[in-house]
């Protein structure tokens, strides 16, 4: 029996969501309704509406698409518990904002010079068909491994900590909140992408970051408030979860995964867990770092897509430069709110929360997940709690449609009209339909798999730090020298992929604790080496591999068709369409990008201890 009584009836019970509360939400998502059923019937039945949205967006709808599309539940779920228990580490990550700047300077008027619908159809251009078929294919498997995997798991958590009594028992099987909570997101999400595409999923996004900003403002000011202000807050955490630079290997902290022994009452071990070590050294984010937000940020699908829907080179570009504005916010926004609630919680001034700080006075990484939604039950009055948990829940839903466009564009563009290049725009969508609801059922088979995850973000890190790396360095370098061809693309991704899978291999049987694997492999052993390798500097190694690979093999092989290459590397643009880009943007853009620069060097200038 579904054991919805307490939140239908509104039980005004400290913690739970009150009448006033489920109103707003209801008003909420009844405003996303009635944007997505006008966005749907708006739309035409072609290939260039469904998935680039008719290439007719403004630069705003960019702008808060990429970042809607960034900032989904995993992060706000994810950089909250990361900020309970590590501080200020990950901002590195969220100061990334340049890279799209470089996305908005660089990129884009490439993508938008050669009309493309994606990035292996561009890598096409640049170099061959099968590093096409090559970065289709694994950008299919890290969406999967990644993306879904961990929205689905951070819908999982914001429902189980918000909607713990919603409970289903079926024939003796019982089905707990997190089940629940994640079945609805993938179903509902997979509805309106399958129906809208991308003009859907984009403004859908605009509303959410109005809501997801204001909501998450209003937590960090409701919890400083509690708090006593920025300098409790500072005295409760210390200066170390003040520090951007973490020290290269701190005491007590060996490779990537460390075992933590759960006990029962009485002392006894009774299993013996293993969590990725977030202790993000200085060197990893210096280097690392940038090669993964290059790569996410100027070249993933996923957040490159919203570009490539507006109609030129200029609004593309304000767009990235608005979008890198925008993820200056995640800071102070879902950042700050992980520190308020450990600050909290070893304050006391939140009794509720005391469950999450362990023995030694630091927050257990388990527990420090649901900070974010712990603060939003114990901290935000009626009404502003909905408007919180509203924003939470479309987030879940926009990051996960973003995922599903990406996909279905990725299957329908990339191997579905390679296969039938006859094909009508008709059965081009209907496609991307069907593969958009493939999807939803991939995701709904991931629940059981990812559902007992740690350190959920990462978890992401690593997987996308495995396997971002060969296609960050053919990017790069194919768009900055002519002479790389594509035979040094190819064995460069290949060898990159190969070195990456190998990592994840490697991990997964410790990580998952399978018989055999619950000590980890012999100490001093290869695999007990790169098992125990740091994520970061493993990524590091890859990417000088990959690049090896790729300027070796190229100088090796016969020169490229520069004839071929028009406008697709720096080295081979005409000088009309320099004089084109140049005439693309002016001094507003420019200073929007300084002041974008700015805030980033004054953050790190402040979190440095």
């Amino acid at each position: 029996m579904l054991q919805l009584a307490p939140l239908l009836l509104g039980v005004a019970i400290k913690g739970r969501l009150t009448s006033i509360d489920w109103l707003v939400i209801a008003l909420y998502f009844g405003i996303l309704a009635a944007v997505a059923w006008r966005v749907i019937r708006k739309g035409k039945d072609s290939a260039a509406d469904y998935f680039l949205a008719g290439r007719n967006l403004s630069w705003w709808i960019i702008g808060a698409s990429i970042f809607a599309s960034n900032i989904g539940s995993e992060h706000v779920v994810g950089l909250a518990g990361a900020g309970a228990t590590s501080g200020v580490a990950l901002a590195h990550y969220e100061l990334h904002a340049w890279c799209l700047l470089v996305l908005g300077w660089v990129f884009v008027p490439f993508y938008m010079r050669s009309m493309v619908f994606t990035m292996p159809e561009f890598l096409e251009r640049r170099f061959s068909t099968r590093s096409r078929y090559v970065l289709s294919v694994v950008s299919l498997i890290t969406f999967v491994v990644s993306k879904i995997a961990v929205g689905i798991f951070a819908g999982g958590v914001v429902f189980g900590t918000l909607f713990p009594e919603l409970q289903l028992n079926l024939g003796g099987t019982h089905i707990d909140s997190f089940w629940i909570g994640s079945v609805l997101v993938i179903v509902l999400t997979g509805l309106y992408t399958s129906l809208g595409g991308m003009r859907a999923v984009a403004y859908n996004d605009a509303v959410q970051v109005i809501v997801l900003i204001s909501g998450s403002a209003l937590l960090t000011f409701y919890g400083l408030n509690k708090l006593g202000g920025w300098s409790e807050l500072r005295h409760w955490c210390g200066s170390d979860m003040f520090n951007l630079w973490k020290p290269l290997i701190p005491a007590g902290v060996q490779g990537s995964w460390a075992p933590v022994l759960e006990t029962d009452a009485a002392g006894q071990v009774v299993k013996q867990a293993w969590y990725f070590n977030d202790y993000f050294p200085w060197l990893g984010m210096l280097f690392c770092a940038p090669i993964i937000g290059l790569w996410y940020w100027c070249t993933d699908q996923y957040i490159v897509q919203r570009a490539l829907g507006a109609p030129n080179e200029t609004v593309a570009r304000r767009g990235s430069i608005f979008a890198a504005f925008l993820k200056l916010f995640p800071v102070y926004l879902f950042i700050v709110p992980g520190l308020i609630c450990f600050a909290l919680a070893r304050s006391g001034k939140i009794p509720e929360l005391a469950a999450m700080i362990g023995p030694d006075g630091k927050a257990i990484a388990s527990a420090s997940q649901g900070a974010f939604p712990m603060l939003v039950q114990y901290l935000l009055p009626a009404g502003l709690r909905g408007i919180v948990v509203a924003g939470l829940l479309s987030a879940l839903m926009g990051s996960l449609a973003g995922v599903f466009n990406a996909c279905s564009t990725l299957f329908t563009v990339d191997l579905y009209q390679k296969w039938k290049p006859a094909a009508t725009q008709h059965d081009l969508v209907r496609t991307g339909r069907l593969a958009t609801i493939v999807m939803v059922a991939v995701a709904l088979a991931w629940i059981p798999v990812i559902k007992n995850a740690q350190g959920l973000y990462t978890y992401l890190q690593a997987v996308q730090g495995y396997l971002a790396p060969p296609i960050f360095v053919v990017f790069f370098l194919g768009v900055a020298f002519k002479r790389m061809n594509s035979q040094g693309a190819f064995w460069a991704m290949v060898v990159g992929f190969a070195m990456g899978l190998f990592r994840m291999f490697v991990d997964t049987p410790v990580t998952v604790g399978l018989p055999g694997f619950q000590n980890g492999y012999p100490k001093g052993s290869f695999l007990w080496i790169v098992n125990n390798t740091y994520f970061q500097y493993f990524s590091v190694l890859i990417t000088l591999v990959s690049a090896i690979v790729m300027v070796g093999v190229s100088y090796a092989t016969s020169k490229p068709d520069y004839s071929k290459l028009q406008n697709l590397t720096f080295e081979t643009k005409t000088q009309e369409d320099r004089a084109t880009t140049r005439a693309s943007w002016n001094w507003r853009d420019v200073l929007a990008s300084a002041v974008v620069l700015a805030c980033i060097l004054g953050a790190y200038l402040y979190f440095r201890g």
